[in-house]
């Protein structure tokens, strides 16, 4: 039986590497058994660090450990199957989860008669397995049961599997507070470790989930919003731009999402803003079209609306935005967007007192609403060309 191992904790290929008996009594074995990456040159650290030439040249030998090693580092075919000939007991379970992951063979290994880590570890195989089949209630029992399995043994393999967990939940059943509690309980578990990608990375679904499950809640809406505070701490745009937007852009939504009822909330709004345009200098026109239109969307709306003591200023930037991403847009792919797009435009082109663009604009969405049949949405659109016309009344009159 294979002694304590960093199995599961550090991303792929590490997951599956195992340790030699010579680094037994080094510091950097514990430390890896607690989820902090080494500080030496080796080939555990040079295959964290994507290094996989060097951590191949910091192989030498030819013992059992270290023809899996390799395998996992630089794998073929052929060199499974001439393994699976070679390897017995845990080295030949650890093989057969790679070669699972690999799409070597159809199937993961059976986790019967294997110790409480590495039955865990490849019960994790088999709940990626379950998935694959259609089979998800399935996949979370076992899923369940690796987490049980792994807790006292190794609390951050531990803390991996509730990841593994918790996404599954959410992806399959949706936001709710079990699955809020389970992404809490990874977040401690690895609280201690280097793992800065994993944490992360929960902070950020933990925050989506929240604010599935806010209904426009203030203290769900909170929650998310240190949630991505938090995540934003490690994904910075030089290093991570996609998850650096999109944290921008969800920690503006749950701004935007909070109930306008305290002093503070207008300094909430000038933040969500500003996230807002965090989240375009990552998300362009020629690189990002649609999350650059939903992300300038979601800007123009919020400019529009924002408690300021220069509205003109922002109502023209709104304009401005709008008219950008309908150059990108057509009634036909999405008629109900296309239309209030074309509603929110005039609006704000109606209290600029610029009535002559407005009017035609809003005339064309009641015509596409009309079309669509959405009456309560024309009507409104329309109360908007009343007041325009009793405004120009007024006007002409003075």
């Amino acid at each position: 039986m294979l002694r304590p191992q960093p199995i599961g904790i550090f991303p792929m290929p590490a997951n599956y590497l195992v340790l030699p008996e010579s680094w037994q009594d080094s510091a950097d074995y514990q430390n890896l058994l607690n989820g902090i990456l080494p500080k030496e040159d080796s080939f555990y650290k040079f295959a964290i660090e994507g290094e996989i030439e060097k951590a191949l040249a910091e192989l030498t030998g030819d013992s059992p450990e270290t023809k899996l090693n390799r395998f996992i580092l630089n794998s073929s075919h052929e060199l499974y199957f001439q393994l699976k000939q070679e390897l017995t007991g845990d080295l030949e379970k650890i093989l057969d989860v790679a070669a699972y992951t690999l799409n070597y063979i159809s199937a993961p290994p059976s986790a019967e008669n294997l110790d409480d880590e590495l039955m865990a570890f490849v019960l994790m195989a088999n709940a990626s397995h379950k998935i694959e089949q259609g089979q998800i209630e399935n996949s979370i029992n076992l899923l369940q049961l690796a987490s049980e399995l792994a807790k006292a043994v190794s609390p951050i393999l531990y803390g991996q599997i509730l990841t593994s967990l918790a996404e599954t939940q959410h992806q399959f059943f949706g936001a709710n507070a079990n699955v809020v509690q389970t992404y809490k309980n990874a977040i401690e578990s690895l609280k201690k470790t280097e793992l800065k990608t994993t944490k992360a990375s929960l902070q950020m679904n933990l925050g989506i989930c929240y604010q599935e499950i806010s209904s426009g809640n203030r203290g769900a809406l909170l929650e998310a919003v240190k949630c991505y505070q938090e995540a934003l701490k490690f994904f910075t745009r030089e290093q991570f731009p996609e998850e650096f937007a999109f944290a921008q852009n969800n920690l503006a939504l749950a701004y935007l999402s909070m109930p306008m009822t305290e002093a503070s909330d207008q300094l909430r709004v000038a933040i969500a803003i500003q996230a807002l345009r965090e989240a375009l200098k990552v998300y362009k026109k020629e690189t990002h079209i649609e999350l650059w239109a939903s992300t300038q969307l979601n800007l123009a709306n919020a400019l529009q609306y924002a408690p300021t003591s220069h509205p003109e200023e922002n109502l023209q930037e709104a304009v401005n935005l709008y008219e950008e991403i309908l150059s990108v847009r057509q009634p036909t792919q999405n008629p109900v967007g296309y239309a209030r797009l074309l509603a929110n435009q005039g609006n704000a082109l109606a209290h600029l007192g610029i009535f002559n663009h407005a009017i035609p604009k809003l005339n064309e969405a009641i015509n596409i609403f009309n079309q669509i049949e959405d009456t309560d949405s024309a009507n409104s659109i329309r109360e908007i060309l009343d007041e325009i016309e009793a405004n120009k009344t007024v006007a002409a009159t003075n």
